[in-house]
């Protein structure tokens, strides 16, 4: 009987065989990772599907060459490609995430791991496997985003509570002096200097008192009457008391949407809330320039809920004035807080902007830039008769 001895090695070699098949079919298979061998220098020797699908490139495009060509010009330029397998290899692994660019010139985030391959102890090349993790980046900004304006909110909110209990208190300390001043003043008609000094001090008190509405609508504790009202006709019969309110180097220009649904506001707290803005506007325009008042319809979503969204009407007071330092942009709604000289400010308007748009169950967002001016804008819910 011959046997075949050479059966043994055929076999082995088929084995092999199949086994290598098999491998490739794995990494071809992997399509949510790149996974390919480098040499010692840093050269690819290998490609997947999962490569082609993140970075754009073929096969036959990137054997061969270095890389290094999936690295931003100013991560080559610092050296990082071979930092990476300096530490691969001399560490046992490397890993880290940053930007990386596709064929088309794209950037996308990374999530890169660099393996070392030894063979006897020898290095003979490295593994790198990258995944696209920008999906996970950008949620991780929204979710920071959601943060912040939490932290935002609950900060205003607790602003809020001390304002409203504080302008209760003052209110009522503000009932007892106008209630006084008013019966003084009726028995003191025949001294021309004590009604003077009277009638200035029932003027000091009903400013405090407006003063206190204001707090009180920041703190949500003034009752509103809300009427279904045209955002368009309101700003139409504002506008006379708006210009006259402005001087003569400063231009005013409406840019009012037609045919805009209606909503229910309580109508003189809006009037007080545009004008507060446009009187904000004017006294950032020293020097001249243009207040514009916008309305329009949007569909927006809620900060507190940005799967959610809502149709509102968008009211705007904008001006090309010098603009808002960054840093002090999200303390413009705090009570008391003003950005003008001693004297010329209560720090209120803006408080009431906010107070009166939340009471209304709408909301108040201010955008600005160092020379390119401020934008408020007052977000206020549609009537539901009206959608």
């Amino acid at each position: 009987m011959i046997t075949d001895a050479s059966q043994p090695d055929k076999d082995y070699t088929a084995a092999l065989e199949d086994e290598v098949r098999q491998f490739r079919l794995l990494l071809n298979g992997v399509t949510d990772y790149a996974i390919y061998m480098l040499d010692t220098a840093g050269t690819i020797k290998t490609w997947n599907q999962g490569g082609q699908r993140i970075k754009g490139y073929s096969q036959g495009e990137v054997v061969g060459s270095h890389f290094s060509r999936f690295y931003t010009p100013e991560d080559v330029a610092a050296g990082a490609p071979q930092r990476s397998l300096e530490v691969a290899r001399n560490e046992g692994r490397f890993a880290s995430e940053g930007w990386r660019v596709r064929k088309d010139g794209s950037r996308f985030y990374a999530s890169v791991v660099i393996d070392p391959i030894l063979s006897d102890g020898e290095l003979i090349g490295y593994a790198k496997v990258t995944r696209d993790i920008t999906e996970r980046l950008e949620t991780q900004r929204l979710l920071q985003e959601a943060q912040m304006s939490l932290l935002h909110a609950q900060k205003m909110e607790a602003i809020g509570k001390l304002t409203l209990g504080l302008a209760h208190d003052f209110n009522n300390l503000l009932a007892v002096v106008i209630n006084a001043l008013d019966l003084i003043a009726m028995r003191v008609t025949d001294d021309p200097r004590l009604t003077r000094n009277v009638e200035a001090a029932l003027r000091a008190s009903e400013r405090g008192a407006l003063l206190t509405r204001q707090l009180l609508t920041f703190g949500r504790g003034q009752n509103l009457t809300p009427q279904s009202n045209d955002v368009n006709q309101i700003i139409g019969d504002l506008s006379e008391l708006m210009r006259r309110s402005c001087p003569e180097n400063v231009d005013l220009t409406f840019n009012l949407e037609a045919g805009l649904p209606i909503i229910e506001v309580d109508k003189p707290q809006l009037e007080a809330a545009v004008l507060n803005l446009v009187v904000n506007s004017r006294d950032a325009l020293q020097a001249g320039g243009t207040i514009t008042i916008t309305t329009s319809a949007q569909r927006v979503s809620d900060p507190s809920s940005p799967d959610t969204d809502h149709d509102m009407i968008r009211v705007d007071v904008s001006d090309d004035g010098e603009g808002i330092p960054d840093e002090l942009q999200e303390r413009v709604f705090e009570p008391f807080f003003t950005t003008k000289d001693i004297g010329k400010g209560s720090g209120l308007g803006l408080s009431q902007v906010f107070g009166f748009a939340a009471q209304s169950g709408g909301r108040a967002a201010l955008t600005s830039a160092r020379g390119q001016g401020t934008t408020v804008s007052i977000f206020l819910p549609i009537a539901r008769n009206s959608v």
